[in-house]
């Protein structure tokens, strides 16, 4: 019955429909919530392509990579860090950089290109393992290219790892089963780098030994470095 309703996925993953959330502080490690796309915006990284718009000056509009060290570099202004910010945060800065060097420093930031995204997917999928994704991909989407589910996988509790600014590790599950039966009703939201997607093959009821073991023992050995890292920072 799985086998047969695979066959839609990829139509039915652009379909699937976003609506309003609660935003509310991400929970502990200890225990799972539903996923909810709207808890992280999109945090710039290396090779992002920004586009810099200065309204009062053209001149100085710029198109620029960030680098490997998270910098940017624009006219005017010393070096920025753009790295683990989001575009906002990241105009309210040169807004008050230029504030200083220009009359009317209103200016717009946007990502004309997305950097591809590292991030793993495993368990109970066709081809576990590290891609990279380009653009905004969501869980589904992810799924659907490690070569889809098994017919031993648990859709109706799939696992999201996610690394936060502060370094802790929170964990969300979904119901991806019923997201394909009525895209209406799950929030499939876009991934981040270094994000983990998790498909198990039965419930996991210890979710806090659960983590900490396939961080360490499962993942390949940049991502278990990263989320060891950010694990540590807590204690």
């Amino acid at each position: 019955m799985k086998s047969a309703w695979m066959l839609g996925l990829g139509a039915l993953a652009a379909g699937c429909a976003s609506g309003p959330t609660t935003n509310s502080t991400a929970p502990p490690l200890g225990r799972f919530e539903p996923f909810s796309p709207e808890r992280q915006s999109y945090r710039l990284g290396p090779g992002d392509e920004l586009a810099v718009t200065l309204y009062s000056v053209p001149d100085l509009d710029r198109t620029v990579t960030v680098g490997p060290d998270g910098r940017i570099a624009l006219p005017l202004v010393p070096p920025v860090m753009a790295a683990n910010r989001t575009v906002g945060e990241l105009q309210f800065e040169l807004y008050g950089l230029y504030a200083a060097q220009l009359v009317d420093p209103r200016l717009d930031v946007s990502v004309a290109t997305f950097a591809p995204q590292r991030v793993f997917v495993g368990g109970e999928v066709g081809q576990p393992g590290v891609y990279e994704l380009p653009g905004q991909i969501d869980p589904l989407q992810a799924i659907i290219t490690a070569g889809g589910f098994t017919d031993r996988s648990r859709d109706q509790q799939v696992l999201l790892l996610r690394r936060l600014e502060d370094g802790s590790v929170v964990s969300y599950s979904f119901d991806v089963r019923r997201g394909i039966l009525d895209p209406r009703s799950v929030e499939f939201g876009p991934l981040q780098r270094f994000d983990v997607v998790y498909v198990p093959k039965s419930r996991i009821a210890e979710q806090n030994l659960f983590v900490q073991q396939f961080i360490r023992n499962a993942l390949p050995i940049d991502f278990s470095l990263f989320y060891d890292v950010a694990g540590n920072q807590n204690n």
